[in-house]
């Protein structure tokens, strides 16, 4: 053990005769990937992500220092050039954070040299600060985005670039921290930091898709059932730092009395709505030949400014407590009233008047996903 202990006090000692900012250039003789570019390549790039983060942070409201997360991104990966790391691999990140503070770089820069690694593995800490946060969604994105687009996503087990852990580490930061930030203006601002590299190909889409199937799997491993998850993940919301509240707004609704027939509705309602190919417009309440038309139409107005003042104040349990209030109304509706009429005003009318329920019930999820 001597032995070892004593070459990495030689190299600790040689590596601090240099800085990191120094060694930053030097990337450009370590190659990335042959299709992507070298690691300096890489380090623009995510120079170029954290520096868009920011912004988005910023605009939402979270207080981040934009200067601090470009020149933690900057840094980021100068200590793989360094003889510590060279002869400690594990020690990466780690001896970038404790070379930034000798060369006297801010706090929030020497950690993001090491946090943004972070979650390194399956229940680890996330980055402790917004710069760090930054800086690790841009890492993790820009591989991602970039190793991907060169088409080499994750097939059955083989996942040789951590795919499957970045996307978590992606979600966990986004649901976790929480951040207002959306999905897919994430995944647009990484595709544009690969704007010069033809190899990669746009791929949102797909990564979308693979990030929601990740959501899944991480929502389930927080004992949330099947029914539970996709009522609320099939919306695909843009925003993840309000899923959790979602998730417990539909556990309190699925165990009231009225979750089952209102679920069961629901589903009904999605269904006749798909299958028609008509104009769907407003409500007309002239045309209304049934008692229970308009009784839907009124106890829809009636709901309607609650449900909307809940979700606009995120309490999702209370929206869709208000919403169970409906139950009466929508099976006196199907009870008593021909949806699919041979009149077409009358077909219409009724359509959208379904529809006006179908977009209020599923504000917050949706809800015939509950159904058995």
């Amino acid at each position: 053990v001597r032995p070892r202990l004593a070459d990495a006090k030689f190299f600790f000692d040689q590596d601090r005769k240099k800085t990191l900012a120094s060694r930053v250039p030097q990337l450009a003789n370590v190659v990335y990937h042959n299709k992507i570019g070298t690691q300096l390549d890489r380090v623009q790039r995510l120079q170029q992500i954290a520096g868009h983060i920011a912004d988005a942070l910023a605009r939402a409201g979270v207080p981040v220092d934009k200067a601090a997360a470009m020149r933690g991104a900057e840094l980021a990966k100068a200590d793989l050039l360094t003889d510590m790391v060279g002869e400690f691999p594990e020690l990466q990140g780690t001896m970038g954070t404790y070379y930034a503070r000798h060369d006297d770089e801010a706090e929030e820069v020497a950690l993001a040299c090491s946090e943004h690694y972070r979650p390194r593995f399956a229940g680890d800490a996330l980055p402790s600060n917004a710069v760090s946060i930054a800086v690790a969604l841009a890492d993790k994105l820009e591989t991602l985005v970039g190793i991907w687009g060169i088409g080499l996503q994750p097939t059955g087990e083989k996942d040789p670039f951590a795919l499957r852990r970045h996307a978590l580490g992606i979600l966990r930061m986004l649901v976790e921290t929480p951040l207002p930030l959306g999905i897919d203006a994430l995944l647009a601002l990484t595709e544009q930091a690969f704007a010069g590299v033809p190899a990669v190909k746009p791929a949102r889409e797909d990564i979308t898709d693979f990030l929601y199937d990740r959501l899944r799997g991480y929502l389930k491993d927080k004992s949330y059932t099947t029914n539970e998850v996709e009522a609320v993940v099939s919306l695909r919301p843009q925003r993840l730092d309000d899923i959790l509240g979602r998730m417990e707004a539909v556990r309190t609704f699925a165990a009231l009395p009225e979750a089952a027939a209102l679920a069961a509705a629901n589903k009904r309602i999605t269904n006749i709505l798909r299958k028609n190919t008509e104009a769907v417009g407003e409500v007309a309440p002239a045309l209304f030949q049934e008692d229970a038309e308009g009784a839907l139409h009124a106890a829809i107005d009636s709901v309607r400014p609650g449900v909307e003042a809940a979700f606009a104040r995120g309490d999702f349990t209370a929206a869709l407590r208000d919403l169970a209030r409906l139950r009466e109304a929508v099976d006196r509706f199907f009870d008593g009233v021909m949806v699919m009429a041979e009149d077409a005003g009358l077909r219409a009318n009724r359509l959208a008047l379904l529809a006006s329920l179908h977009a209020l019930a599923n504000r917050v999820a949706d809800i015939s996903k509950l159904a058995a």
